[in-house]
């Protein structure tokens, strides 16, 4: 059984994530709320547009983090795993 990893995040960095997902949450309520108005198809598949594009930013800023400290740490540590692991992770997200 593999041992679960967790990073532990701080201050500036854990408040960006938290802010921006907390962004793409009210995003998504708004889309819904659109549907039970029954707002115009156009207007919502726009909104649901921006939804994406700040899901991929926020992937983009923690990709770049779990690069910069983890996949760092781990190679540091002789765990060259880790490459492998982003390498699946980046085809999983470039689907």
């Amino acid at each position: 059984m593999s041992e679960e990893k967790v990073k532990h995040r701080e201050g500036k960095e854990y408040a960006e994530l938290v802010k921006r997902l907390n962004r793409i949450e009210g995003q998504v309520r708004g889309v819904r709320k659109m549907v039970e108005e029954e707002r115009y198809c156009v207007d919502i598949l726009t909104q649901v547009s921006a939804i994406q594009s700040a899901l991929n930013s926020f992937n983009r800023i923690l990709l770049s983090q779990h690069i910069k400290s983890c996949v760092v740490h781990d190679i540091r540590e002789g765990d060259d795993t880790v490459v492998d692991e982003l390498c699946e992770t980046i085809q999983k997200l470039m689907k």
